[in-house]
């Protein structure tokens, strides 16, 4: 037997040691493995991070985006109508040329035949003639009473003409519309030698001068 034991290595220590344990408490003890399913602490935590990082770059991609594409629409219509404002000019055509009528000389026109009919107090909504008080106040030059509130738009030698008024009260809403209309068809038509089409009327406000206020009291 001492021959045998010479002819093998002796046992490392920490062998030793679990033979004992063994051999004192009868069981084996038991050897925790971590799983290998599951990724470490810090690995996880970086996961996470990365994932947040990625949704919050997606909600500002689909932000800007968005924003883009307003902006885009917003830039074609101002692009649009800026085309169509330079468009909006009538042709006569001469023996020997052509005569372009610019729309502000249509408006114009059709303004100061309106302002001619009794019964019209203004023209124009309420914001423009707030603007225009104010522009006048602040010294900012005056205002073009002349073709506010209206809008015309020319094709060829034919004219469409919308008008936004303010009505003195005591006159007839229809009579007073009317003779607008027919006043700036005939200016437009004998003035330009245009083709008015439609004159479309927004009355806007009824103006109640001092003395009628002062009558409706007494």
């Amino acid at each position: 037997m001492t021959e045998l034991a010479a002819g093998y290595p002796a046992q490392r220590a920490d062998s030793d040691e679990t033979l004992t344990d063994i051999g004192a408490s009868g069981s084996v003890p038991a050897v925790v493995e971590p799983a290998s399913d599951s990724p470490p602490p810090g690995e996880s935590r970086f996961s996470e991070a990365v994932d947040r990082v990625g949704d919050v770059a997606g909600d500002v991609a689909d932000k800007v985006g968005d924003a883009a594409e307003r902006a885009a629409a917003a830039t074609g219509r101002i692009a649009s109508q800026v085309v169509d404002r330079l468009r909006n000019e009538a042709e006569l055509a001469a023996e020997r040329g052509t005569t372009t009528i610019a729309d502000e000389v249509v408006e114009k026109i059709a303004g100061i035949a309106t302002r001619e009919v009794p019964g019209v107090y203004d023209l124009g909504g309420d914001v423009a003639r707030i603007f225009a008080a104010v522009k006048e106040r602040v010294g900012l030059g005056e205002a073009k009473t002349e073709n506010k509130g209206v809008s015309v738009t020319l094709s060829g030698k034919t004219a469409e003409v919308n008008l936004t008024i303010v009505i003195e009260y005591g006159y007839v809403v229809y009579s007073v519309t009317e003779k607008v209309r027919a006043k700036v068809i005939s200016a437009i038509e004998n003035l330009l030698g245009l083709d008015v089409t439609t004159v479309d009327i927004l009355v806007d406000d009824v103006h109640v001068s001092d003395e009628a206020l002062a009558a409706r009291s007494a």
